[in-house]
C-alpha cells in the first residue's frame, strides 16, 4: 500500500471492511461523489451510494499508486468484486478539505 494522506488512509481501510460508518464520517456536509456515470451530493446520498455499492458488488479495493497534482489526491486501486472483469484498476480523485473529503470522482 503506498504512503497515504491520514483521511485516505483511513477511507481505503474503512471501505476494505465495509464500515459504512468510518467512511461516511471523512466526508465533508456538502461533499460530492460520482461514480458510475452518477453524482451523489450530501451525506444522506453518498451513505446511500456506499450502501448500494457494497451490496450489488461486495468490493475490496488494494490500494497500488498515489500521487498529488494541482490540488488532487490521485490514488489507484486494484478493485475485485462481484462484477464482469473483476479485477479492474480505478483511478480515486479526491478533494481534500479541512482534512476532510470533498469530492470523490471514480473511474
Amino acid at each position: 500500500m503506498p504512503n497515504l494522506p491520514e483521511p485516505l488512509f483511513r477511507y481505503f481501510t474503512a471501505a476494505s471492511t465495509h464500515d459504512i460508518g468510518g467512511m461516511i464520517a471523512l466526508f465533508v456536509t456538502g461533499a460530492v461523489v460520482r461514480d458510475e456515470g452518477r453524482e451523489h451530493r450530501g451525506l444522506l446520498a453518498i451513505r446511500e451510494w456506499m450502501r448500494e455499492t457494497i451490496e450489488k458488488y461486495d468490493y475490496t479495493v488494494e490500494t497500488t499508486a498515489f500521487i498529488e497534482d494541482g490540488g488532487r489526491a490521485i490514488v489507484t486501486g486494484l478493485v475485485s468484486g462481484n462484477f464482469p472483469g473483476s479485477p479492474v484498476s480505478l483511478r480515486y480523485v479526491f478533494l481534500l478539505q479541512g482534512g476532510k473529503i470533498a469530492r470523490l470522482e471514480i473511474g
